[in-house]
């Protein structure tokens, strides 16, 4: 199964908060930021791998410009 780059990103995003968030006070608080940085790493590689043509699918329109009457 494959994850979607808004999904990737969104991961990413939860990453980065946990991260931002932790305190390190022992060994098991320092195992766990290596195990986040790990997976913020993989996640970066992973979203590398994503085909563009699927990230176009998730792209916000830009509304078309409507021309002004006289």
């Amino acid at each position: 199964m494959s994850l979607s780059r808004r999904s990737i990103e969104n991961l990413l995003d939860l990453v980065g908060i946990e991260i931002g968030a932790m305190q390190v006070l022992d060994r098991d608080d320092a195992r766990e930021l290596a195990n986040l940085e790990a997976c913020r790493r993989e996640l970066i590689g992973m979203r590398s791998t994503v085909k563009k043509s699927k990230a176009v699918r998730f792209e916000a329109k830009q509304p078309e410009a409507v021309p002004a009457t006289p």
